[in-house]
């Protein structure tokens, strides 16, 4: 399945995303690794079959070994952090933010690519997955990176 198949599929009431899927796929902000990279991590991030086997088929090609692994970790290890975070930010017992984490990470030192496309990748998933602390330390860590506003939205 390629974009434009998963975007002829959707029905006339989602023509915004049909429109904002073909903006978005060819948005000048970003290099064409990034918009790659945060395409599939974010598709990853949905968890729907169908959307991911799209955008791999669509973006996967445009992106190294080693960048479409680190785009496939990001979005693996947001799933696992993402959750931990959000549950922190939203438990009213400050005790549990007082323990350590004992979550493996090691995906996030160990990517091998650019940084900043790495945290790029891990912003958009913590956005799907509606981590506020996740997106704070990300955004902090692309902007440190030279990443602009204009990029990250």
């Amino acid at each position: 399945m390629s974009l434009q198949t998963l975007k002829d599929r959707l029905p006339e009431h989602a023509k915004d995303i049909k429109l904002n899927l073909g903006s978005l796929a060819t948005e000048p902000a970003l290099s064409e690794k990034q918009r790659a990279g945060t395409f599939i991590a974010s598709a990853l991030g949905v968890r729907n079959p169908e959307v991911a086997a799209a955008i791999l088929a669509e973006f996967a090609p445009k992106l190294d070994v080693k960048e479409l692994a680190a785009a496939k970790a990001a979005a693996a290890v947001m799933a696992m952090n993402n959750v931990y975070y959000r549950f922190l930010h939203l438990v009213e017992n400050d005790e549990y933010g007082k323990l350590p984490a004992k979550l493996r990470m090691s995906a996030i030192g160990s990517h091998g690519i650019n940084r900043a496309d790495f945290e790029l990748w891990s912003l958009a998933v913590s956005a799907i997955n509606g981590c506020g602390k996740c997106i704070e330390s990300h955004d902090k860590a692309v902007r440190k990176e030279g990443i602009t506003a204009e990029q990250v939205q």
